[in-house]
């Protein structure tokens, strides 16, 4: 009989997960009470920039991939992985609700014998203080009739130079037993297995790399702010200090930090460290610094521009978190857009992966651009270097450009950079 694994989440991180195990060999069963995902699995057409239609109608079709929004498929499974939303309260407190709605509707389902497997990001602890005493309200209990472990995700949306399966993948269990099932399912599915003594020490391995990445980025921003003032070019500057063969890791600087990992999971540390009188200051002024740095670029565009207009107009080009992904969570380029919408700037955007955007109640549809109509606007930004833009029309066309992202190779008058 072939082992089943069912992945409860379908998003950026659940649906890779579901089509490695797939191709690893696995009976895969995908979980989502997202309507709008069930639907595009259901016609084979892709919600994520990372997959084409062609490979989402090629896993669909396949016997040994099935979908479905009913918690009740998870009842045939061997191994259960969650990969649920952990995002941030309004007063930026860990919201576990996707993960404990899904604990909860899984309970009248659970079987002796199965595994539980959480891989989405949370503070340490998590597992065993907020799982633990939800999964065994089923009356199993973990490590002897419910096994239970963590495994943080590492997807990295948009990166085409990893292959899954050749990235490490950090396993525990709550139990020693409970972490020799989980090696038992992953180690059939990844090249390289990294175990570690216990669950807190994979969800604190998580947070620390997004928080190395959170502060160091940080730091890039402000010192990017420090060298314009001082007339010096930070990215010549980075990439000098990158010929150095050791203990230098280049890090660049851009118009913020977005996404729903490096900004939002430092915070769940931040959260959790404050809740033991501990305090957090390097996290503290990291986030100071880059919640300051959308504001910090609009303020650079204004003095850049100083044409003296009362409405002037831009074109931002780019309004997702990241390159080549078409996920506008966190992103930076929203708080850049609302900003210069409410300074009274007229403002369009073109983004390949963004077809409209909804922003305090107006919807704003994207444009296309040529080297002519640009020269429409009083400034383009560049806030996400995708690898669709013509940027060359932009360098021909712009009257000012500023770009955030070192884009523009080369020296030009019209451009400015971060």
């Amino acid at each position: 009989m072939t082992t089943q694994i069912a992945v409860i989440g379908l998003g950026y991180v659940g649906l890779p997960l579901a089509t490695l195990f797939h191709k690893s060999g696995y009976d895969v069963i995908g979980i989502d009470i997202d309507s709008r995902k069930i639907d595009c699995l259901e016609k084979g057409t892709s919600y994520l920039s990372d997959y084409s239609d062609e490979e989402v109608k090629k896993l669909t079709a396949s016997k040994r991939f099935h979908f479905s929004n009913e918690f009740k498929k998870i009842e045939t499974a061997h191994a259960i992985i969650l990969c649920v939303p952990t995002p941030l309260r309004n007063h930026q407190d860990p919201d576990l609700s996707y993960l404990e709605s899904a604990a909860q509707a899984m309970l009248p389902h659970l079987r002796h014998g199965q595994l539980v497997v959480l891989e989405s990001s949370t503070f340490p602890g998590t597992t065993e203080e907020v799982l633990v005493p939800l999964l065994e309200k089923s009356r199993l209990k973990i490590g002897v009739d419910l096994f239970l472990g963590y495994s943080p995700e590492r997807i990295d949306p948009g990166n085409v130079d990893y292959e899954l399966e050749d990235i490490a993948k950090v396993v525990s269990g709550v139990t020693e037993a409970c972490l020799h099932q989980v090696q038992a399912i992953y180690g059939k599915a990844f090249t390289s297995l990294v175990p570690v003594d216990n669950t807190r020490v994979a969800e604190m391995t998580k947070i620390l790399e997004n928080t190395q990445r959170l502060i160091n980025i940080s730091f890039m921003n402000e010192m990017s702010q420090i060298c314009h003032e001082l007339n010096i070019d930070i990215w010549q500057v980075i990439d000098a200090a990158s010929t150095k063969p050791y203990g230098f890791t280049p890090y660049f600087p851009g118009p913020g930090i977005g996404g729903h990992c490096i900004p939002v999971d430092p915070l769940y540390l931040k959260w959790k460290a404050n809740e033991q009188k501990l305090s957090t200051p390097f996290i503290d002024l990291a986030k100071k610094v880059n919640d300051e740095q959308p504001m910090y670029v609009v303020d650079r565009l204004e003095k850049a521009l100083d044409s003296g207009k009362k409405t002037p107009s831009v074109l931002l080009v780019g309004l997702t978190y990241k390159k080549d992904v078409n996920d506008v969570r966190e992103s930076v380029s929203i708080p850049v857009m609302e900003e210069l919408i409410k300074r009274g700037w007229t403002v369009d955007y073109h983004d390949p992966f963004v077809k409209d955007i909804t922003l305090q109640g107006k919807t704003y549809k994207g444009i296309q651009y040529d080297q002519q109509s640009l020269s429409s606007y009083d400034a383009a930004v560049i806030l996400t270097d995708h690898s669709q833009i013509d940027y060359s029309s932009l360098i021909k066309g712009s009257s000012l450009l500023f770009d955030t992202r070192n884009c523009i190779k080369g020296t030009y008058d019209h451009v400015i950079r971060l």
